[in-house]
């Protein structure tokens, strides 16, 4: 492991043993918390052994123990939870509860699996090892990407956090700005899947191909770029968490999420194995040409790979295109989602009501050592190394110098920006302070 270690090897592979699938109506559940904070900790320590270049046991660990397809399952039940449970929940009239950090966790455990997939797919034994489940893994990536589609002509979710008039409406605001980055997530994670492309499955390649047709998505995404937007006159862009200004001289400059779209394109256009299997339509050729506005000098200098996509295009541009083929073709399909839906068709709001009494509303006591079980997991010493950069202010998003004296979780770059984020901070600052003592 790295010279900081969270985990050390033999706890490590304790955690991956244990990884196991829950029912929905499980979730957030004391024995769910407990494997959410598992992740956390497996997740951190994938981010630490990646930056610091010393082998990659967790992701060994993942596939040793065979526990992709569980990853994968857990990512799925938390997306139907989010979609079918978590809408109820916030419309029961008797649902009021005084702090909604517990149901924030299962918000936010979809957020850390597809972060842990991110950093192990970047391997392709990973890939092999989901066996069956990458088709899931695909359809999952491909609602997420259609998502962010068509939210892009909204304009991306905004940084500032409006006033809402109950804590459950500020969580559901801080949902929406959470699925925007899953999104993002699952676009690399398609990348990594692309990378595989001529080992994959039919099955899984004509998913990719015919059924979501994933090349056309993916000239969509370069249309809209909804990592950018423009601010005050100023180009933004969506980096590490957060918006960041990009300089004049920096403009030029390929972003890694404009750079996976590539490389994705690359391997679904180019690869034998999928050209093969491709039909290019009147309609995929007239989108795929689109492309070759965008394939600037500027760009094939840092990505000289592309000059094969580009005579790719030119050849494409002077062939006629092929019919739609109507081959009857057995294959496979993902069974995820569809499983979880039929065992759970009708149940939404009985799971809904089972966990208002069960789950999140829990105690003080109860409160008080959940707060002192997430500092643990959340070590600020592994945050900072996690972080790509210096901390932000909570506030404004300067960058900042001091934290909270209390809690210790929150940065800012002056009083004045403490202070004015107190009304927001100063709840989670209590509980934090009384799980400290509690220990």
């Amino acid at each position: 492991m790295g010279d900081l270690e969270l985990l050390l090897p033999d706890e490590a592979d304790v955690l991956v043993r244990g990884l196991r699938s829950f029912q929905l109506r499980d979730m957030g559940s004391r024995g769910w918390n407990q494997q959410h904070e598992n992740l956390e900790k497996l997740n951190m320590q994938a981010i630490l052994d990646a930056t610091a270049s010393q082998g990659e046991p967790i992701q060994e660990l993942l596939v040793t123990h065979g526990k992709i397809p569980t990853l994968v399952e857990e990512l799925i039940a938390v997306e139907m939870w989010k979609q079918k449970v978590f809408p109820v929940l916030c419309k029961l009239e008797d649902f009021k509860p005084q702090n909604t950090f517990p149901i924030y966790m299962v918000l936010h455990h979809e957020a850390s699996i597809i972060n842990l997939l991110e950093t192990a797919f970047f391997h392709k034994e990973v890939c092999e090892s989901a066996e069956d489940t990458v088709l899931d893994l695909v359809d999952y990536c491909h609602r997420k990407l259609t998502l962010l589609v068509a939210q892009s002509g909204r304009g991306a979710p905004p940084e500032e956090e409006s006033q809402y008039s109950s804590p459950m409406q500020e969580l559901q605001k801080q949902a929406e700005l959470m699925e925007f980055e899953i999104a993002l997530k699952a676009l690399s994670v398609l990348r990594y899947i692309t990378d595989c492309v001529d080992s994959l499955s039919l099955s899984t390649l004509s998913r990719m191909l015919s059924t979501h047709n994933l090349p056309c998505l993916l000239v969509e995404l370069l249309e809209h770029s909804p990592w950018s937007r423009r601010e005050g006159g100023k180009l933004q862009q969506f980096e590490s968490g957060r918006w960041q200004t990009v300089t004049p001289s920096e403009q030029q400059k390929l972003s890694k999420l404009d750079g996976q779209v590539w490389i994705a394109l690359y391997n679904l256009l180019l690869s034998p194995e999928a050209r093969a299997r491709y039909c290019l339509t009147s309609f995929a050729k007239g989108q795929l040409l689109k492309l070759r506005a965008f394939l600037t000098d500027t760009l094939l200098d840092q990505l000289p790979n592309l000059a094969d996509l580009q005579g790719f295009l030119a050849h494409l541009a002077l062939t006629e295109a092929q019919p739609p083929k109507k081959d009857l073709v057995l294959e496979q399909i993902p069974e995820i989602w569809e499983r979880l839906e039929r065992e759970n068709k009708g149940k939404w709001q009985a799971i809904a009501k089972h966990q208002l009494r069960r789950v999140f509303s829990p105690s003080e006591q109860d409160l008080r050592l959940q707060a002192r079980r997430w500092a643990e997991t959340y070590r600020l010493d592994v945050l900072e190394a996690v972080a790509p950069e210096r901390p932000r202010c909570a506030y404004c998003s300067a960058e900042a110098s001091k934290c909270c004296s209390r809690c210790q979780n929150e940065w800012y770059c002056c009083r004045e920006c403490q202070v004015k984020h107190w009304e927001k901070h100063g709840k989670a600052c209590v509980l934090a302070v009384q799980g400290d003592r509690a220990k």
